[in-house]
């Protein structure tokens, strides 16, 4: 006997899901890309297709999808057989990335709010194969990524990020045209590969440093680095009289080169 198609998968709430049923809105995050031909795409927890359909219609990129949801999965070998072979059934956080894909790619989707910050830090880690992310998320998450320094929302996702990626903020997006609509409001971002390929600065050590100076915010710097142990003639510079949002990420790798220089540090890369 055949078993009767998928007609939609339900929501699951461990997973964070909220499908985007807007139809428009899918089309705008779709063309927000901008992929270039032949581009290898990823689209990350495709649900149900919204974004898939678009995708898939432009047949001068290499589309994959990955997807956590077995259910979703089944949804999609029903509805888009024509993709048979390119929807790998696993999690982004922990698929060997190489697999999917061996060179440079794109990534999209609209990400579960409770891992995003997860993913981008996934993202840093393939930063010098990830060339655009274009993503829908938590309204509160996009708003720290995108801002400059001085805003209260800026953190340590803004500054690593911002180091190697410029980024855009697209559109907001409203509780109302998703299916459950969450609790928050939603917004579409750009991050496009900028021509940073080495921080001039021990890139582990910076990551130490931004980390430790946004875990105490409102403390100085002079405050909040002081786990580190610095010495007294870093300890004394001016530049430490501010709080961690008030530095640029070009201040952040300036105080990192005086660090390691203090350390006789190399750079090693994150």
């Amino acid at each position: 006997m055949q078993r009767k198609p998928t007609n939609k998968v339900r929501p699951k709430k461990f997973l964070g899901q909220h499908f985007l049923h807007d139809e428009g809105i899918a089309k705008r995050i779709v063309d927000a890309l901008q992929p270039t031909p032949g581009e290898a795409v990823l689209e990350i927890g495709p649900g149900m297709g919204v974004l898939t359909k678009y995708l898939h219609a432009n047949a001068a990129i290499d589309l994959k999808l990955i997807e956590i949801d077995r259910d979703s999965v089944t949804y999609l070998g029903e509805h888009y057989p024509s993709l048979d072979g390119r929807v790998v059934s696993g999690d982004f956080l922990k698929v060997d990335l190489n697999t999917i894909f061996p060179g440079s790619f794109s990534i999209i989707g609209n990400f579960p709010y409770n891992i995003s910050s997860q993913i981008f830090f996934r993202v840093l880690e393939e930063r010098h194969r990830v060339r655009a992310v274009v993503c829908m998320l938590q309204k509160e998450v996009a708003d720290r990524i995108a801002e400059p320094p001085g805003s209260k929302t800026y953190g340590i996702l803004s500054v690593l990020l911002q180091a190697y990626y410029t980024i855009t903020y697209q559109f907001k997006v409203p509780p109302g045209v998703f299916t459950p609509p969450p609790k928050v409001m939603s917004a579409v971002i750009r991050l496009e590969r900028n021509q940073t390929q080495a921080l001039a600065c021990d890139e582990k050590l910076f990551v130490q440093v931004v980390k430790q100076g946004f875990n105490n915010r409102r403390k100085t710097l002079r405050n909040a680095l002081k786990p580190l142990s610095l010495p007294a003639e870093i300890s004394a510079l001016e530049l430490l009289d501010k709080r961690a949002e008030q530095l640029s990420v070009e201040q952040f790798v300036y105080l990192t080169q005086l660090i390691g220089q203090s350390r006789g540090a190399a750079n090693t890369g994150i």
